[in-house]
């Protein structure tokens, strides 16, 4: 079976993403109780992922420097969502819409890569990221006609915009 298939088999569906987004819900609610803090959960399904936000937080403690510590209790959540489902998830977790500011960040950041490129001609490596940030990178590079590739071993990991 091809890895594309593999995909297409393995897609949730909505009632599973949001059972996801419920378990990983009550995960997050339990640190922010644990860790005496007020927020609001929020929960959507956006095409193939659970999304969980907390709303209405004050401070950054719960992104931290770059969003590594968002980017930790996200596994963290993701792992209590395969403990009871037994499915590997791809819950996103966003806090206070750090998330939303960073796509739009990160899209301008793509796109100038993209507009560089093509009046370059040659290809343009970018600065280190998280999942989560080359995915939006290589989805402006598409989105603006051309090709990308994530290079390098975690945490170094970096996206390569692409001449056409």
């Amino acid at each position: 079976m091809t890895e594309a298939e593999e995909t297409v088999k393995a897609a949730p569906s909505v009632a599973a993403l949001e059972q996801e987004g419920e378990i990983a819900a009550d995960y997050v609610e339990g640190l922010l109780d644990i860790a005496d803090l007020d927020g609001d959960i929020d929960m959507d399904v956006e095409g193939d992922r659970a999304l969980v936000s907390v709303i209405g937080l004050k401070g950054g403690d719960l992104v931290g420097p770059g969003g590594e510590v968002l980017e930790a209790l996200q596994e963290l959540t993701r792992l209590a969502v395969h403990r009871q489902t037994g499915e590997r998830s791809r819950l996103m977790l966003d806090v206070a819409g750090y998330r939303e500011r960073r796509r739009a960040e990160l899209t301008k950041i793509g796109t100038a890569a993209v507009d560089e490129v093509k009046t370059s001609g040659e290809p343009k490596a970018l600065k280190p990221m998280t999942p989560f940030e080359r995915k939006v990178i290589h989805d402006a590079v598409a989105a603006a006609g051309l090709r990308s590739e994530s290079e390098g071993e975690e945490p170094r990991r970096f996206v390569v915009v692409l001449p056409a």
